[in-house]
């Protein structure tokens, strides 16, 4: 046996941070990927997995500790083959869009997903996750606690906490609830849309065999964070096409040199070129609602969110600086970026400081799609699979590659006319790329 000492891992954009939550004690047995602490910094909160298998011996931080990247936070005895940590992402983060990401034509670099999000490290004055807790909030409660009051709509701000240095349980919640039914306080529901009756569920058993699976980690993250956005989002969706019959015989012109380059080009890369150009036209596409829904931050950089199909969820690692990069470039951080996703290897780095997202379906087949907003983003591409179809040239019907996509967009920002220019515009791109050098 060997006794290994477990240190923070990358937590991001932080200098320090609160843990609010010691989840394990000496004796206790963990697995893999198991909960030891939770941390909280003014924007999340965060468990720390374990990077071994093993039986703890000490702990090495307490609540109200103060931590940063390398603080030792615990030892652990593993058996000696397992004194390597397993590939991990860093801290737990909350998760992108249920998007995908797979170029519009074949299926690299990356499969379909569906959006979530993996907020900006750059813009963090805009992000708030869905479990963060306001800054200089009053209040502590654990990530649990907090998403019991959002089902019950209870306004965390307004309850009296008991636990150690007055942190609030779940007890807590109820009793106030029950006040609130004895007519002593007013209930407000807490944002993001929390109080809305939940489904209730027949017992399935009664009808027929059935079977409980967990969801995996990132799909109870992206979750939570897709029913904020749809929440909290008034979303309309713009469908358009583009003829792309001219860019699919250049990017098959460019096989032989992308060979040479050892990357393979996906016409997603030209997707990515023809939005940057389209975002720098149309600027509140690329950028935020204040929380006060009085102003509009606009940014100045362009990080396009690519969506990726993983086995454990949908993750949304971000590339950053697309005007900035050329085809190769762009070809070859994807490759890198969906092979990290894939073997979990994303750091909170990877998927934060996006602006605009692009999920792609095109791989596996259908028509159109309304993908949804990435808040707080305020604009998000859909991309179907393209098919040659007939097309009127105004004397008769010739065969053309016609890639069908749509954006969804935060109506408080754009509107119906915008939207639609906007499609329009990154259409005229897509069919003749060579306006991307003018």
């Amino acid at each position: 046996m060997t006794v290994k000492t477990i240190t923070l891992p990358d937590i991001g954009d932080f200098d320090s941070v609160d843990v609010i939550e010691v989840l394990v004690q000496p004796g206790d047995t963990v697995d893999v990927d198991d909960s030891l602490i939770t941390l909280e910094s003014d924007k999340a909160t965060m468990e720390v997995p374990s990077p071994y298998a093993g039986t703890i011996t000490k702990v090495l931080v307490k609540e109200g500790d103060k931590v940063k990247e390398g603080d030792p936070i615990a030892e652990i005895e593993v058996a000696d083959e397992s004194t390597e940590p397993a590939p991990q992402p860093e801290a737990e983060t909350p998760a992108e869009q249920k998007v995908s990401a797979e170029p519009a034509a074949q299926p690299e670099p990356a499969k379909p997903a569906a959006a979530a999000p993996a907020q900006p490290a750059a813009a963090q004055e805009e992000e708030k996750p869905v479990n963060a807790q306001p800054m200089g909030a009053k209040f502590h409660a654990s990530p649990a606690v907090r998403a019991f009051a959002r089902v019950l709509g209870v306004d965390l701000s307004k309850v009296t906490g008991t636990g150690p240095k007055g942190r609030i349980t779940k007890e807590d919640i109820q009793q106030f609830v029950k006040s609130v039914m004895e007519g002593a306080q007013q209930l407000t529901p807490a944002t993001g849309g929390a109080g809305i009756p939940a489904i209730k569920l027949p017992d399935f058993s009664q009808f027929g065999p059935v079977e409980e699976v967990e969801l995996s980690r990132i799909k109870k993250l992206s979750g939570k964070h897709l029913h904020a956005c749809w929440l909290n989002v008034p979303h309309v969706t713009q469908f358009d096409e583009a003829d792309i019959t001219e860019l699919e015989a250049f990017r098959n012109g460019l096989k032989a040199q992308a060979e040479k380059e050892g990357v393979k080009i996906t016409p997603l890369v030209f997707i990515m070129k023809a939005v940057v150009a389209a975002l720098k036209q149309f600027p509140n596409m690329n950028a935020s609602l204040s929380e006060d829904g009085e102003r509009l931050i606009v940014k100045k950089y362009y990080n396009l969110g690519i969506a990726v199909d993983t086995p454990n969820g949908l993750v949304v690692p971000v590339v950053r600086d697309v005007d900035q990069k050329g085809i190769f470039e762009l070809s070859r951080e994807l490759m890198t970026l969906s092979t990290k996703a894939r073997e979990g290897k994303l750091s909170p780095a990877d998927m934060s400081a996006g602006t605009f997202t692009i999920s792609s379906l095109g791989g596996i087949g259908g028509t159109n799609f309304t993908p949804i907003v990435n808040a707080p983003e305020v604009g998000i591409m859909g991309v179907s699979k393209a098919k040659m179809q007939p097309v009127w040239n105004g004397s008769d019907f010739e065969p053309r590659l016609m890639l069908p996509f749509s954006v969804s967009y935060d109506h408080r920002v754009i509107d119906g006319a915008e939207g639609v220019r906007f499609t329009q515009t990154v259409a005229r791109y897509l069919s003749d790329i060579r306006q991307l050098i003018l």
